[in-house]
């Protein structure tokens, strides 16, 4: 429901342009009014560090934080003068802290519910970092009159420039992230690149070996220009395209963010446990400071030898879920500490990796020589996703495998008051016991399966990976094609190569995890353990239902990789057929799903792996037009269901706002201040960290 500061129409007419199109559009886009706050408790395990951990924690922490910048450019570089501004109201200029809240209210002299408005999207853009959401792509703008918020800027002493606030409410044009040809916004491109631009940088890349992961492009006069992030600045390099336009590579794009990144990790250097977070650390800093992204890989292979620190941590430019190319990736970070108990769960899973993935349906061929034991942990973080394995780079975990962390405060993060729509009333009680349990025992064996299945390449000798006799078992003849050289699995499959790996973890999470000694490892036996597979295939259902919130059918576009990865394994449910999986609708006008639990192992499980096999197929011999094809009709929404997304939208439910703890230095002892589950709570925290 709408508060009352937009309810009236003429508040409406001021908070949007005039010639957009409706009411119900409008709402659309307005930032959530109540999102539950989640508090990361980390305090007990941070607290149990020695000081020497916790020294190396708090600057590898800002290291991870000085990257924020870097994200909302990425993500909109319009957003930044949005970011400054909110630092700018709620920062005491005095003390560096936050302000008396209630005394800004009081002193602009807005309606309650507008300042609550602006207090929630002010925490939203934070949490989000970005006036479009992390998780949809999708812009949301303030629920508060301009007037209003004018107000509250100048009770602040601030000042709200036009372009902020055309940038703040403006929803004619770039309203989803994505290719600009296409209507969208990328910070990755400017606003004139074409498809075709952006391929032809790209295939240029590729054929010199170039990686793109820490790059933008923007079209200048005679070509392009690509910037890599880096601290110094190397002289430039060009290059011309075949095209005959020239390619200018500079260096020193994120400078001032590079060099404070660097400087972190130098700090954070003399506190390493171990040589392997030394060299890390090293490999790190020469990253950071010369834009290469072969030394990140070199810090990656140090980090791959330091199993089971007591703080685990990994930062650079990582996913590339946010670029529509699906080649640049995005600048993130995390620091956390080891939570031992849950770690032993996921040893054991790790010890009996080989006999597990032997399982998966594709022959032996398509799997790697040497399966690489992953580490596994489980961790509480500090500074977040529910779960993570990397690298990413396929030349190092195909022969040195990867690790696979759960991060478990961020799984058990709850809101009191979450609601679960779609879930039939006798379901409910069961779904709201093991959704936890389920998704931790989901979480671990997929991102085991992140670090399955073999990639078929070729390298600049033209010396190949495989037997050239073995058979594609899609087509019974010889596999006919690979990677070529300079050619990865995200170069070629571009812009679904996200979420269809996503898509291809999840299933091998359900392929896996209804076998008994997998869930006996995670504590579930007999009738409990049947209760956490039904509630895990429940709850993807579920997932790929609520899924279509994040499906724009104008753009025809999803705006995140893992809710279409997730619609498409509910599509593989519902055509199992076999009255496996079925939505029906209820008295209230929505729809609940129903599934047949006896029938999981028997209808759902064969349904997911042949699924499997064909991605894993695709993935492997790099064919990328069959793939995509494939993945594109799997993830395809009928018109027909868009009365369907038409309930799931009116049943949303915000997402959780995760409020972290900052670490600070204090006669030489670091101590870790964690703030209050509230908008105010988030903004605080923001402000406290001040990057």
């Amino acid at each position: 429901m709408l508060s009352h500061a937009i309810r009236s129409p003429v508040v409406v007419k001021r908070l949007f342009s005039s010639s957009f199109p409706t009411r119900r559009l409008m709402t659309r886009y307005l930032a959530d009014e109540n999102p539950p706050y989640c508090r990361l408790e980390a305090k007990p395990f941070f607290d149990s560090l020695s000081n020497d951990e916790k020294h190396y924690a708090h600057y590898m922490s800002r290291a991870s934080f000085e990257g924020t910048r870097v994200i909302i450019a990425q993500t909109n570089p319009n957003a930044i003068p949005i970011y400054d501004l909110i630092l700018d109201i709620f920062r005491d200029k005095q003390t560096g802290g936050m302000i008396d809240v209630q005394q800004l209210a009081d002193k602009s002299q807005v309606p309650k519910e507008s300042f609550e408005g602006f207090l929630q999207y002010s925490a939203q853009f934070l949490g989000n970092l970005s006036n479009y959401k992390s998780f949809g792509d999708e812009k949301f703008v303030p629920r508060v009159a301009v007037e209003e918020l004018e107000k509250i800027v100048e009770a602040a002493g601030a000042t709200l420039s036009s372009q902020v606030k055309q940038e703040l409410y403006d929803l004619e044009k770039n309203t989803l992230l994505g290719f600009p040809e296409d209507g969208h916004l990328s910070g990755y491109y400017s606003q004139d690149m074409t498809k075709e631009d952006i391929s032809s940088v790209q295939d240029f890349l590729e054929e010199h070996k170039i990686e793109p992961l820490n790059t933008r492009v923007f079209k200048a006069d005679d070509g392009y220009r690509l910037v890599v992030a880096s601290a110094d600045i190397a002289p430039s390099r060009e290059y011309t395209l075949k095209d005959g336009k020239k390619l200018k590579i500079k260096f020193g794009d994120f400078q001032n963010e590079m060099r404070k990144v660097a400087e972190n990790i130098r700090q954070a250097a003399a506190y390493t446990a171990n040589e392997h977070q030394t060299d890390m650390c090293e490999a790190y800093f020469e990253s950071f400071v010369t834009g290469s992204v072969e030394a990140h890989m070199e810090s990656q292979r140090h980090w791959l030898k330091d199993i089971g620190p007591n703080v685990e941590t990994n930062i650079g430019f990582i996913e590339t879920y946010r670029d529509p190319q699906g080649v640049r990736a995005e600048w993130e970070g995390f620091v956390a500490m080891v939570n031992k108990e849950q770690t032993i769960k996921f040893g054991n899973l790790v010890e009996q990796a080989p006999n597990f993935i032997s399982r998966l349906p594709w022959p032996a061929s398509f799997e790697r020589e040497t399966i690489n034991k992953p580490d596994f942990t489980s961790l509480e973080v500090l500074s977040p996703p529910a779960g993570i394995n990397i690298p990413n780079y396929t030349n190092i975990t195909q022969v040195l495998g990867s690790k696979n962390v759960s991060l478990g405060n961020v799984i058990s993060a709850q809101s009191p008051d979450e609601k679960f729509p779609f879930i039939t009333e006798e379901d409910l009680d069961l779904y709201r016991k093991y959704r936890n349990p389920a998704f931790e025992v989901q979480v671990g064996t997929h991102e085991l399966g992140h670090g399955t299945g073999k990639l078929f390449t070729e390298d600049a000798n033209g010396d190949v990976n495989f037997d050239r006799t073995i058979e594609n078992p899609l087509t019974g003849q010889a596999i006919q094609s690979w990677y070529k050289p300079g050619q990865t699995f995200n170069s070629v499959f571009k812009a679904i190569a996200g979420s269809y790996e996503e898509c291809r973890a999840e299933c091998i999470a359900l392929t896996l995890s209804h076998h008994e000694d997998i869930l006996d490892m995670f504590g579930y036996t007999g009738q409990e353990a049947e209760d956490v597979v039904y509630i895990m295939y429940l709850n993807m259902a579920r997932a790929g239902l609520t899924g279509l919130e994040y499906y724009d059918p104008e753009a025809k576009k999803w705006g995140q990789a893992h809710m279409q990865a997730r619609y498409a394994i509910f599509n593989v449910l519902l055509k199992a057929g076999q009255g496996f999986v079925s939505i029906e609708k209820t008295d209230d006008d929505s729809v609940e799903i129903k599934m047949d639990r006896s029938k999981i192992r028997s209808v759902g499980a064969p349904a997911v792996a042949d699924f499997l096999q064909k991605l894993q197929v695709y993935k492997a011999t790099a064919d990328e037009e069959a793939g995509t094809q494939f993945y594109l009709e799997a993830t395809s929404v009928p018109e027909d269901w868009n009365s369907l997304r038409d309930i799931v939208l009116r049943s949303k439910q915000p997402r959780k706002v995760f409020v972290q703890g900052n670490t600070f230095i204090e006669n030489d002892q670091i101590v870790l201040r964690e703030y209050e589950p509230s908008a105010v709570g988030m903004i605080q925290s923001m402000v406290e960290r001040y990057v």
